[in-house]
């Protein structure tokens, strides 16, 4: 590229190793090489981001490719341009010298050109007597032939992630979408379930999101709405199937299998066929509290068990009583900072703050879910405040939310223990309710 030899600059500016390294790496461009000068440059801009080059630099390289006269970057045609300032302004929608410098700088650094200055530091061509280009002085865009296929595949890179995160975000729109209309025909319907604690979830999911959310982000936002769009799903079908159970009574006639009059629930276990049916639900709050029983709601059930529906029916018969809540706010203070307004009054406040702090603190939406299951809606959201309270102390919050969760299946946990080690803890005095 220069005979063998290394083009200093001119001036007062300093050779530097990466000068140095652009150099030798210009000289290894391989025989008969070329490349498409606008193409490459298409793809130069893609991979802007990856490059560290700013779209006014990008200005400043598209005016230098236009005073390179063919299409086609070849050292066969010289690869050195050499426009004044003047000429880059009228070409770069008339940039201010003082900026042209500062961004030929950035693109030198970025190892995209490399400067060949004269010996007076002018930019000039020295022609033969039939008007050949024996030698110029300017700027070289062999860096940009040598690193041709390094930038296209960090454009293709780019280009993979933005389409990405673009099918992300459709994805989860389009699930956002269904999860808001399901659940206003699951209301209008008056299908079972409490669903003014999933709107609360729905809105919580919403609002957690940030206005430039990264791709992982994104998924996991994604996976916990299309389980909210799944349970709200498998509800609305099991409203649909006891409405045709008893909507024909002729049809109701032949699903009877038994010939007396009396009901088949004296033959059948009901909690066996309840809990079954409360393994579709995702959260466990959908289902309303002493919800009728539907045999077809129980084979439902049991074609599509969940490792939810296991804990549900290994469930303790008597369940964890849940404590007041001013009780559980007093000891527990800052789970009142995650509800909205910054204020908690109500138990489907707490439920809703703890579905934030759930997803803050790093635990799954399956060991939350599994711990409503097992404890219920409103002790499980008392045990994410108590765990917030001792965040610091506890290195992995979601496995001891599943520890907890199994001592309570086996009856071995207690709610109240831990509501007054924390009083303790924090200096309060509170009296247990029995």
């Amino acid at each position: 590229m220069y005979g063998g030899s290394v083009a200093t600059p001119f001036g007062r500016r300093a050779m530097t190793l990466g000068m140095l390294a652009n150099q030798v790496m210009a000289r290894e461009i391989e025989n008969g090489k070329t490349v498409d000068k606008w193409k490459l440059y298409r793809a130069l801009c893609e991979a802007r981001p990856l490059i560290g080059v700013t779209d006014r630099s990008l200005a400043v390289m598209s005016a230098l490719l236009s005073f390179y006269p063919k299409d086609e970057l070849s050292e066969v045609n010289g690869l050195v341009v050499f426009p004044s300032n003047a000429q880059l302004s009228l070409r770069s929608h008339g940039m201010t010298e003082q900026t042209i410098r500062r961004h030929l700088a950035v693109l030198v650094d970025a190892g995209l050109i490399v400067r060949k200055d004269s010996p007076n530091g002018k930019r000039y061509v020295r022609r033969n007597r039939a008007g050949a280009i024996d030698d110029a002085y300017g700027f070289s865009l062999a860096p940009l032939l040598a690193r041709a296929d390094e930038i296209e595949r960090l454009a293709a890179q780019v280009t993979a992630e933005r389409l990405h995160l673009l099918r992300l975000r459709e994805r989860l729109t389009l699930c956002r979408r269904d999860v808001a209309k399901l659940l206003e025909t699951a209301v209008e319907e008056g299908a079972t379930g409490d669903w003014e604690v999933v709107g609360l979830h729905f809105r919580a999911l919403v609002t957690a999101l940030p206005r430039t959310p990264a791709p992982d982000v994104l998924m996991t936002a994604l996976e916990e709405m299309e389980m909210l769009r799944e349970a709200i799903t498998n509800r609305l079908e099991m409203h649909i199937d006891s409405r045709k159970l008893s909507g024909n009574p002729f049809q109701n006639e032949r699903h009877i299998q038994n010939s007396h009059t009396d009901s088949t629930s004296e033959s059948e276990p009901a909690c066996k066929t309840t809990r079954g049916t409360q393994s579709e639900l995702h959260p466990p709050a959908i289902l309303a509290p002493n919800e009728p029983e539907s045999a077809d709601h129980g084979k439902h059930g049991v074609k599509n068990a969940r490792p939810v529906g296991e804990a549900l029916r290994r469930r303790p018969s008597t369940a964890i009583k849940a404590f007041p809540l001013a009780l559980v706010l007093q000891t527990c203070p800052q789970i009142a900072d995650y509800g909205a307004g910054g204020t908690i009054s109500t138990w489907r406040d707490l439920m809703a703050a703890a579905v934030v702090v759930r997803s803050m603190l790093g635990v799954s939406p399956d060991a939350y879910q599994q711990a409503c299951a097992i404890l219920g809606p409103e002790n499980a959201a008392t045990v994410i405040a108590c765990i917030l309270e001792r965040a610091e102390h506890i290195n992995s919050p979601g496995a001891y939310l599943r520890d907890l969760t199994r001592r309570a299946e086996r009856c071995e946990f207690a709610i109240g223990p831990m509501l007054m080690s924390l009083a303790r803890a924090n200096g309060n005095s509170v009296r247990m309710a029995g």
